[in-house]
């Protein structure tokens, strides 16, 4: 055995580390992208009145084979401000604290509430859930 043939399995296990390595950064990246497009679609739902839309975003073990919840019909947003960006706990799970500013049509007083959402992703599927539910405009 040469000793540049002794070194080329070191050099292959090395790659294939690399390449791993490699595969759990694009892995992560997709997860935080996919992260980054469910919230973001969440918040302008909500902003636009699009209720149905953000209740989709809910986990389905939470909205089985129940509909929107009743109150969200006459709510308007008139803005949001994200306070907390998402942060990951060690369960898994991402917070992301948001204020809304709100109305109800038929009393034209704006009000603002924090709301404390929990994300949790699915491997199976590649999608993040809304497991704190939708917020409570009163």
């Amino acid at each position: 055995m040469t000793p540049q043939s002794r070194g080329r399995p070191l050099v292959a296990l090395l790659l294939c580390g690399l390449l791993l390595g490699g595969c759990g950064t694009v892995q992560k990246e997709t997860r935080d992208l996919s992260l980054e497009a469910a919230t973001s679609a969440y918040l302008s739902a909500l902003r636009w009145g699009y209720f149905e839309t953000a209740w989709g975003y809910v986990d389905p073990k939470l909205r089985r084979d129940k509909g929107l919840p009743a109150g969200y019909q006459d709510v308007r947003l008139t803005g949001y401000e994200i306070v907390q960006p998402p942060i990951l706990s060690g369960t898994g799970e991402v917070t992301q604290i948001v204020a809304y500013d709100y109305f109800h049509e038929d009393r034209q007083v704006v009000k603002q509430i924090v709301d404390r959402q929990v994300w949790r992703y699915d491997p199976k599927i590649k999608n993040w859930w809304l497991v704190s539910g939708l917020p409570k405009f009163e």
